[in-house]
């Protein structure tokens, strides 16, 4: 690594991170029952240990909000020196998990269940410590002290209530006040509370650290219980702590553009460091997004930044536990009580409204907080799986009358056993003797329900009625019929039947109304969640897709993109008229799709005969014409190319260089939100190739890799 970089990025945001770990270490200590010197032993190996082996270089980890209940727990009942050894054993599970792989494997737990528990373990953080800061103690689990809280309130309070409540006011106003990350809140409190409490000489609680630190170690005791037991412990930190650590390291990747995580180093690494710290007397150490999101934000640029901020607090602790032994504990109380509290995201409560997870995140938290941690989470798990069954057997049933005496039923989804009865009621509803068409839009359908189907179909017909069965994917009832079936869930076609009525006879039909009477027919029951959904919630695209208004050339078909997905500027010539000159329509779009839309990638896609471009080539218009104006706009002279490939190529370049003239794409672009791209579609060949922006080169497209 650059020792320049070094210097410049990381010394200064290792101080930011080290000036937030300090109080947090501190408090979680304190809300765990373990000695407050756990805490800072934990700050530094998770950042000297963990930080030099990582997988994720800016992340930075330490003692984590997010294992205090278990902690806590783990001490009542075994003694802090016993859960030393359990939380190096755990250390030892987590770095064979890295070794076999598996680090991927943790995310397959739904988020849901993730961030409802810890909401759930913030709610409990927050209800214990908001006695200490009222000047009392907390009770031995949530109920109590949620049942205790009234007479907590009414009762006499000291001094360090105020101290609190001062702590709490400053880290909230703090950083609407102050706009730096070098002066975080966290500190800013706790220095000011603390000097408030030293002018006044208020008699409070205050850390307590051991003279002579390096003697006060404590060492690990196997812990007095059966095999099963300890057994059971080690894996409840060892997982909670990979599954943290894991989904901090993805959050951390979505919050720069640096080298991605090695999750299962990243895993061996917190394995090393719990083992470390286990061993050295300290806390449970996870990735820790609070941390970690400061490191990036302050500039970090490696992985130097989280092991100094490791290094600045063995030496605070060595050096000035004076200075650390003014705190009162009601301010690190209180920084606790806001930190658990800030668990509960509003934010990701909203998007599980959105997806309609909320059930899964209400359940795990009500469950961790009502009983304890590993029963919310397995009343989690169980809720995550209800709602997914859910989803996964649904099928939407619809029934029109399109003529008189006819029938057409449409049933779209997963057909299995367990909506049988619906399909039955509403099969039966039908008055006899009509002509029923039964449409399937299926992307599954079991036995027990198709045998409905059939024998419906059966006793329909026996009675005067007509039925048909259709279907546009798959044939899944036909297969049922052959006894063929068996097969997993597919995928329906992106086009529905596109293929089928575009080559019908165009002289015997109006094409585009035979095309929406297919669509509303048998592409529309397939696609209509989606839409629902995107009307519902509106459109967020990631990308201003601009290109030719040429009929070959259909953007949703060579991006294998669908409804949402594209933000469109289709133009002759995929033209971008520059900055404040002539044509203001598709300034307009790029305005919207950068300052309203917040797309990441605006890209300009050329192809093989384009008609614009041999216009330019050729002068092929009339002069003072609508196109020679408009082709004018474009920025290039092709009248002595004879290359067209090249001439198509280079104005997609030139067009790249339109689109910098605009102030926001500038901006944008400056400052990492925004990537510019080109593109060209040989039509001949079906095969897309990249531009360069000095329209020189050709290359396809690079594979995506999976990781």
């Amino acid at each position: 690594m650059s020792v320049l970089k070094v210097i410049r990025h990381d010394v200064p945001a290792s101080i930011v991170v080290f000036l937030i770990a300090i109080p947090l270490s501190l408090g979680i200590a304190a809300a765990s029952g373990a000695p407050l010197l756990a805490g800072l032993v934990a700050a530094v190996v998770g950042g000297v240990v963990v930080g030099a082996l990582g997988g994720a270089p800016l992340q930075v980890s330490g003692p984590a909000a997010g294992l205090t209940v278990i902690v806590a727990g783990t001490i009542a009942h075994y003694g802090f020196a016993a859960t030393a050894a359990i939380v190096a054993l755990a250390g030892g599970v987590q770095m064979l998990l890295g070794l076999a792989r598996l680090g991927r494997a943790a995310l397959a737990l739904s988020p849901a269940v993730v961030h409802g528990m810890l909401a759930g373990i913030g709610l409990v953080i927050a209800l214990s410590q908001i006695h200490v800061v009222l000047g009392g103690a907390p009770q031995s689990d949530a109920w109590h002290n949620l049942r205790e809280l009234p007479a907590q309130i009414a009762g006499i309070h000291g001094v360090s209530v105020l101290l609190g409540l001062l702590t709490i006011g400053l880290l909230l106003l703090w950083p609407r006040l102050v706009r730096t990350s070098l002066l975080p809140a966290a500190l800013i409190a706790v220095v000011v509370t603390t000097v408030v409490a030293s002018l006044i000489g208020a008699d409070v609680q205050r850390v307590d650290l051991p003279g002579d630190p390096l003697s006060e170690l404590v060492t690990p005791r196997w812990p007095g219980a059966g095999p099963g037991e300890i057994a059971l412990a080690v894996l409840t930190i060892a997982l909670v702590a990979s599954v943290e650590s894991l989904l901090s390291a993805v959050a951390v990747d979505r919050m720069h553009d640096g080298p991605r995580a090695d999750l299962n180093r990243e895993l061996v690494a917190q394995g090393a460091g719990n083992t470390v710290s286990g061993l050295l007397g300290g806390l449970p150490i996870t990735g820790v997004i609070v941390r970690s999101s400061t490191n990036v934000g302050a500039g970090a640029r490696t992985r130097a930044s989280a092991i100094l901020h490791g290094v600045w607090v063995a030496l605070c602790v060595l050096l000035l536990a004076g200075l650390l032994e003014t705190i009162p504990m009601a301010a690190l109380a209180a920084v606790l009580v806001v930190v658990g509290l800030r668990l509960i995201s509003l934010a990701q409560i909203k998007t599980y409204v959105r997806h309609r997870e909320l059930p899964t995140y209400l359940i795990t938290a009500a469950g961790v907080v009502a009983t304890d941690l590993l029963t919310g989470v397995a009343l989690g798990l169980a809720a995550a799986v209800a709602v997914m069954l859910w989803r996964v057997a649904r099928c939407e049933i619809r029934t029109a009358e399109p003529g008189p005496g006819e029938t057409v039923v449409t049933i779209t989804g997963t057909l299995a056993f367990v909506g049988s009865g619906r399909v039955a009621r509403a099969l039966a509803a039908i008055p006899a003797g009509r002509t029923v068409a039964v449409e399937l839009h299926l992307d599954y359908l079991d036995h027990g329900a198709f045998q409905i189907i059939d024998d419906w179909r059966e006793a329909y017909g026996r009675s005067g009625g007509t039925v048909a069965v259709r279907e546009t994917h798959d044939g899944w009832f036909h297969r049922a019929t052959s006894g063929r079936l068996g097969a997993g869930k597919t995928t329906p076609r992106r086009f529905g039947s596109w293929s089928q009525w575009q080559s019908l006879d165009r002289q015997k039909r109006d094409a585009m109304a035979a095309g929406i009477q297919e669509f509303e027919r048998s592409v529309a029951p397939l696609v209509r969640p989606h839409l629902a959904g995107l009307a519902r919630d509106g459109q967020a695209p990631e990308q201003l897709f601009i290109t030719c208004a040429d009929s070959r050339l259909v953007p949703n078909l060579i991006t294998t993109s669908g409804p949402g997905d594209l933000f469109c500027v289709r133009n002759v010539g995929n033209i971008v008229p520059p900055h404040d000159q002539g044509d203001s329509s598709v300034g307009a779009a790029i305005e919207f799709a950068v300052q309203a839309l917040d797309v990441s990638t605006i890209t300009v896609c050329g192809h093989s005969g384009c008609g614009a471009v041999r216009a330019l080539m050729t002068g092929g218009f009339a002069p003072g014409s609508s196109l020679g104006a408009w082709l004018h706009q474009s920025g290039t002279d092709f009248t002595d190319c004879d290359d067209e490939e090249h001439c198509v190529t280079a104005n997609v370049a030139q067009q790249l260089a339109n689109l910098r003239t605009y102030p926001v794409v500038r901006e944008a672009e400056a400052a990492g939100r925004l990537t510019l791209t080109g593109l060209y579609f040989n039509l001949a060949e079906a095969r897309m190739y990249t531009v360069d922006d000095a329209g020189a080169t050709r290359s396809p497209v690079p594979p995506v890799l999976a990781s």
